[in-house]
């Protein structure tokens, strides 16, 4: 998939006009959703010039992503300017923007549908610029879930799919977009350096507010908005049904946004091996990155092996997203995925146990007014069991997603223990504090076979000293059968690694 501004790099005839022209350029954004129509009105509220155009999808308004109430709360000059960026006159008529009219009118199309259109979208997209013979616009996408092969019914990630997707991130909560005195950070991602740098200094112009820095790790930085998704649900929880207990909250948000990258990290390893970075004329240094790369390591027979390449992390306005989605704003709603998981506290605060199945959790999102649609968190969600086998996850980096995961799909027995972790501080932060740990861990091992290393001193001597010097200390001896002897955390722990086991 041809995707960069520049296609060859010796027209320097082509090069110079497209910097000398770059304050001109125009982003179309197709498919107003919540969030481009938030980003538009941003625009308008600051900008000092039309460089964005909006194309809803057939049969959909403009503004329908916004209720009634808050575009009756709205500036009615900055609404005519919006309405503007979607419409043109032919013939006397008003007419809407469509994705053939972005493609002609802008140097970046961002495609901004959800998982459910994204991947006919990009389809749509691609086929439509080259018989327009556009094929020097650049595409990118925001989407925040995994998407479905249509034929094997695979989770998989759109940007590992088409590497050389952009993509477009940053924490963006539709509301405090159209706050006229708060300032933003994002993200523009594309595998080609120069592409990214391109690309971000066009965006970086719709909005003062609004400030964007390139980045090349467009699969990695998919990869952590559609599982800070889920996570947020599970803050959202959290700091509901713990509200009167602040001293746990920054230990569970901490665990969810290192988790998030953990998890990255491990992707980064492996989609790296097929679709490498190779950047001839800007280092990633020259782009802003702080180091060339960053790489976590584990020794493996007296041998360094390399575990993660943790180099995106150095993306700022990612991880400010992962944080900003899991924190309750000062002002103005949270973000829906955490408003979800607001709905999953209320629901344990008054059935006093874990959701039967999804469904439930559902209905009670939509008595929320909070549409399935909308909340991709719960699509992630849904394949995480593909996700977690297709990268061979480790428990230890994705125990909080196990735990909101089979918080749904245990079997009842089960929950009951899952559920007393939940509502417990002291079981929760317990669990926080044994499951990041990894499968090597010398204590938690014990603890899960049902001993405490410090209680028997003579067991604790020959794990140190006598079974280590014959190479015979070994992890998981223990079965996955819970205890009632067992605290409720060991249990949980037990039961995904019953149905977790990478």
């Amino acid at each position: 998939m041809q995707n960069n501004f520049i296609e060859n790099i010796n027209d320097k005839k082509y090069f110079y006009s497209l910097i000398e022209d770059i304050e001109k350029m125009k982003v179309g954004f197709y498919s107003v959703g919540l969030y481009p129509a938030s980003l538009a009105y941003n625009c308008a509220m600051h900008g000092r010039s039309n460089n964005i155009l909006l194309a809803p999808r057939e049969d959909r308004d403009l503004l329908g992503a916004f209720s009634k109430d808050v575009i009756n709360n709205m500036d009615n000059e900055i609404l005519e300017k919006i309405k503007r960026m979607g419409h043109y006159s032919s013939e006397g008529k008003r007419k809407s923007f469509d994705l053939e009219d972005l493609l002609l009118k802008c140097k970046i199309v961002i495609l901004a549908s959800n998982s459910n259109h994204i991947q006919d979208d990009v389809k749509h997209a691609l086929e439509l610029r080259k018989t327009l013979k556009r094929e020097n616009v650049v595409l990118g996408c925001l989407v925040g879930s995994f998407c479905i092969d249509k034929k094997n019914k695979n989770p998989f990630i759109i940007c590992n799919k088409y590497p050389n997707l952009a993509f477009f991130t940053g924490f963006h909560r539709h509301g405090a977009l159209r706050n006229p005195n708060d300032s933003f950070t994002a993200n523009f991602c594309h595998p080609d350096a120069l592409t990214a740098l391109i690309g971000a200094r066009i965006l970086n112009q719709l909005s003062p507010k609004i400030q964007v820095s390139p980045g090349v790790h467009n699969i990695e930085c998919q990869y952590i908005k559609s599982i800070k998704n889920i996570s947020s649900i599970f803050a959202g929880f959290v700091n509901n049904f713990h509200s009167d207990k602040p001293g746990m909250l920054p230990t569970i948000n901490t665990i969810l946004l290192t988790q998030c990258l953990d998890q990255a990290a491990s992707v980064s390893l492996q989609v790296r091996k097929e679709n490498k970075l190779e950047n001839k004329y800007l280092s990633l240094k020259e782009l802003g990155y702080g180091e060339e790369i960053i790489s976590a390591k584990e020794i493996i027979n007296d041998e360094f092996c390399e575990k993660g390449d943790y180099t995106f992390s150095q993306l700022n306005a990612v991880k400010a997203d992962v944080l900003g989605s899991m924190t309750l704003p000062s002002e103005g709603k949270p973000t829906r995925n955490f408003q979800a998981g607001q709905v999953l506290s209320d629901m344990l605060l008054q059935l006093n146990r874990c959701p039967k199945e999804v469904s439930e959790f559902v209905n009670w999102c939509d008595k929320y007014s909070l549409s399935q649609g909308g909340l991709e968190g719960l699509k992630s969600l849904k394949f995480w069991p593909e996700i977690y086998k297709e990268f061979k996850i480790n428990n230890n980096n994705c125990s909080m997603i196990n735990l909101i995961y089979l918080c749904f799909n245990a079997n009842s027995e089960e929950k009951k223990e899952i559920y007393k972790v939940l509502i417990s501080s002291e079981e929760i932060t317990n669990f926080c504090q044994e499951s990041v740990k990894s499968e090597s861990s010398l204590e938690l091992n014990e603890k899960l076979k049902g001993d405490y290393l410090f209680n028997d001193i003579e067991n604790f001597y020959k794990k140190l000293f006598i079974d280590k010097e014959q190479n015979a200390l070994k992890t998981n001896q223990y079965n996955n059968q819970i205890s009632k002897k067992n605290p409720s955390y060991i249990n949980v722990l037990k039961i995904i690694n019953k149905y977790f086991n990478n």
